[in-house]
């Protein structure tokens, strides 16, 4: 507990933009979070470079990231958005964690097993120990909370395991975080293939809505959505596509599905579609504008990455402190 308030962690790879899943599933939820919770949210470059990345590139994406994040609505002094590789307390107590963590706990990881298909020549040690570095990453700042979809439980799982694998050897060091519980967004799926959950790093560049698209991509990859035969647009299962977009309308305009139906009663699959694609970018043209503003303010994003990756790493040292104590290490000399 920080500043007498639970913490809350969480972070996002460096290597794209967000999508409307990650806004409407999670971020616009978090935006009141730091009046319950002390918050750090992290740019998690150090977890990007499991696959090569363009440097110049990388950079950008790394900076654009943290930037839309505030141009979101995330408020960087009530919650502290920082840059992962401007903290060196995740790359060295992720070491410390290695030695405490088993091979076969590793092995069982599906994600490593997913992205070694995806990435066959470049399966590297980063990559099985991933889940190693986002423990360190939780773990640093005490959090209590993590909101985690079911694709990380694995991970807060092994999270878990570790930090009690350590409490047991050297005591209370840790505290043993637990999945976020409090309100959950929308889930967004696929536009493209409704049974699976929307993602930036989809092949399929109509299957997802980025949060920086312009409005006639938006409009052009709603038209494209996979729906049915059916004709009627209705909120059940055996209607995944436009369910989906029931979804995104009620995540958007606060109406309650039964409500959208009967908006759309007697209307056609292209009235909706395109009704859906316009709330969304009405939704998004403040971001858009926010961003675009944010990003002609060097001095002020400077400000923001300096001041709270200071706090970060404040926050971090004195989580490493104690466990370097712990394990034996020799006190540095200040």
């Amino acid at each position: 507990m920080l500043d007498g308030k639970k913490t809350l962690y969480s972070g996002m790879q460096a290597t794209g933009t967000l999508t409307l899943g990650n806004y409407l599933g999670a971020l616009k939820n978090w935006l009141t979070l730091a009046d319950e919770y002390t918050t750090f949210y992290g740019v998690m470059d150090l977890h990007s470079i499991t696959v090569r990345q363009d440097p110049a590139d990388f950079r950008k994406k790394a900076r654009n990231l943290l930037t839309l994040y505030i141009a979101a609505g995330l408020d960087p002094v009530k919650n502290c958005i920082y840059f992962q590789s401007h903290v060196p307390a995740h790359a060295e107590l992720s070491w410390i964690l290695n030695c405490f963590t088993y091979m076969g706990e590793l092995n069982r990881m599906t994600q490593f097993k997913d992205k070694s298909a995806k990435h066959a020549d470049n399966i590297n040690a980063g990559l099985f120990t991933y889940p190693v570095l986002m423990a360190a990453d939780i773990l640093l700042y005490q959090a209590d909370v993590v909101p985690v979809g079911v694709d990380q439980m694995q991970h807060l799982e092994i999270t878990r395991d570790i930090a009690q694998r350590f409490n047991g050897i050297y005591g209370e060091v840790f505290t043993v975080p637990e999945a976020y519980l409090g309100k959950v967004g929308a889930k967004v799926m696929s536009l493209q293939d409704p049974t699976k959950k929307m993602s930036k790093s989809d092949e399929n560049p109509n299957a997802s809505i980025l949060l920086m698209d312009d409005t006639d991509t938006i409009i052009r990859k709603f038209k494209r959505a996979v729906t049915d035969s059916e004709a009627q647009v209705r909120y059940r299962d055996e209607q995944p596509g436009i369910k989906n977009l029931i979804d995104i309308y009620s995540a958007v305009t606060g109406k309650k599905p039964e409500e959208v139906e009967k908006e759309f009663d007697g209307k056609g699959y292209g009235d909706f579609k395109l009704a859906v694609g316009e709330v969304v970018a009405n939704m998004l043209k403040p971001v858009h504008e926010e961003f675009d503003r944010l990003t002609k303010d060097k001095a002020f994003i400077d400000g923001i990455i300096k001041e709270n990756d200071e706090k970060a790493a404040y926050y971090a040292m004195k989580t490493l402190r104690k466990v370097q104590k712990k394990v034996g290490f020799t006190e540095r000399i200040r």
